[in-house]
Formats: C-alpha cells, structure tokens, sequence
C-alpha cells in the first residue's frame, strides 16, 4: 500500500502540472483542443479566448498551447528594389516596427502563430506599399527632406494592409537608399570621365597661361636687351667720336709732332716680329722719319 500510495501521489502530482499553464510577461498563449480553437461567448459572438501573463489551468495532453510574442517586434530585412517615377531602380533598406493586434486573426493567418510566417507576410505587404510610395516619387523627392512624408504615407498604408494578418504596425523607417551595383559603376565611371575632363581643361588652360607668361617674359627680355644693346652702341659711338675729337684737338694742336709719335707707333707695330718681311720703296713715305731728323718743309 505505501508503494501504491506512492505512484498515485506522483501520477496526480504530474497530472496537476501538466495542468498548468505559465504566461509570462509579455506574451499571451491560444489554447486548441481537439484541433479547434478555444473562444467564449461575448454579447453573442464567438471570440478567441487569449490567456494573458499568470498561471492558468488546462486539460493535459488534450490543449495544446501556442504562446504568441505580444511586445513590439523588429522586422529587418534585406534591401529590395524600388523603382521611381522616373523609371530609376533604387535599392531600399528599410525596418518596420509591429506587434500583435488581433490574436486570433493573427494565429489563424499565419498557419498557427507561426513567427517566420507572419514576417515572409508582412514583409510582402511593406514592399509594396513602399514600391507604390517610390513609384509616386522622384528621386530629387525621395532624397530630399520629402522623406519624412514617404515614411508617413507607407506607415499609413502598412498599416491599413497589416490589419488582415491581425498585425499593427508601429512604425516605418527607410534606413538607407543606394543605387544598384551596375548603376553605381556607371554612374562613378561618368563621374571620373567629367573630372578627368576638368582637370584636362584646367591642365590646358594652365599650359596656355604659362605659354603667355613665358612669351611676354621673353618678349620683355628681347626688349631690354636691344634697349641695352642700343644704349651700348650709343655709348660706344659718344667714346668714339670724344676720342676722334681728342685726338683732332692734339693732331690741330702739333700736327708733325702727332704724325712723328703716330710714325714711331707703326714702326714699333711693323718691326715687332723677326721674320716679318716689308716690301716698299726706298722713297716711301713710311720711312721719311728713317731718311733725316728734320721734318720736310
């Protein structure tokens, strides 16, 4: 008997357990038995029962219990492409903040509550609300500060969209929009080209300003050196002409004493080498200082 006693304490103890059901906070739980949901009769129509956070009672084996995530859930996923009023392909990369509305409409639209489910789900209906918003839109708009309005206008049609999943969507956010790869490429490849251009122009420019400095500093050269060239020639002709005047004034001031100095300045010159060989006439005037120390009359 105590044996007995024993396994019949521990068969209702385990009964008694599984006969629990634990909420915790932040969640709600559905309860099916025998496939069906369980609901309750409120002003004569048949609600889904939602059991809040608490302990609750069950019948073991027969309910099964699907607890429901009720606080706000983040809903990121990969970027998608959007095109613009213009026929522009963007990629968008977008969040969206959501919770459980209805539970009930909720459980039975995503095939049991399932999680997975309801994201693959919503995430369809955010991408079109949000490829409507940026087909309205140009991409000046979209980038500008308009995009406050295009978040509002999506969270509003999400929104509305969201209600048949049982799913209130909180919020809306667009994190980041960028070009596709291939347009990328383009577009900085386009870009490269117009500064290689630039550079170009203003490469040429420059050579050409250079080309003027340095033909106006030759040109300024040129000049003063032929102003330089002129003043020495004017220079050059002054000491010439004072010099002939020099020597005229001392040949009018003792012309045989001048032509007897200028006689001895020939003959040093002509007798300087000694190989040199002179051939002139013995009565030739180069010699008339040579014939007699008295000057012809």
């Amino acid at each position: 008997m105590g044996r007995l006693s024993v396994i019949l304490i521990a068969v209702l103890l385990g009964i008694g357990l599984s006969s629990l059901m634990v909420v915790n906070e932040g969640e709600r739980a559905i309860v099916a038995r025998f496939g069906e949901i369980l609901k309750d009769d409120v002003d004569g129509k048949q609600v889904t029962r939602v059991y809040g956070p608490g302990l609750h009672m069950k019948v073991p084996v027969i309910d099964k219990v699907k607890l429901l995530d009720a606080r706000i859930q983040t809903l990121d996923g990969a970027a998608d492409r959007f095109v613009t009023s213009e026929k522009k392909d963007l990629m968008v990369d977008s969040y969206v903040k959501w919770r459980i509305m209805d539970f009930e409409k909720y459980y039975l639209s995503t095939n049991g509550g399932i999680k997975s489910n309801a994201e693959s789900l919503l995430q369809r209906k955010i991408n079109n609300d949000l490829r409507t918003e940026f087909g309205r839109r140009t991409i000046r708009e979209i980038v500008s500060g308009k995009r406050d309005e295009l978040q509002n206008d999506a969270l509003s049609n999400a929104s509305e969209s969201a209600k048949d999943l049982g799913i209130e969507v909180v919020d809306v956010r667009v994190k980041q929009i960028n070009l596709p790869a291939n347009v990328s490429n383009s577009i900085y490849q386009r870009m490269r080209a117009e500064r290689q251009a630039v550079a170009k122009e203003h490469r040429a420019q420059g050579k050409e300003q250079s080309e003027i400095i340095r033909a106006t500093i030759d040109a300024n050269v040129t000049v003063k050196i032929a102003e330089a060239e002129r003043k020495a020639l004017t220079i050059r002709g002054e000491g010439d002409a004072l010099a002939a005047k020099i020597y005229s004034d001392a040949y009018n001031k003792d012309a045989e004493f001048f032509g007897f100095v200028r006689s001895l300045e020939a003959y040093r010159a002509s007798f300087s080498g000694k190989s040199d060989i002179m051939v002139l006439e013995p009565d030739s005037e180069f010699f008339k200082y040579m014939k007699s120390t008295t000057p012809k009359k």
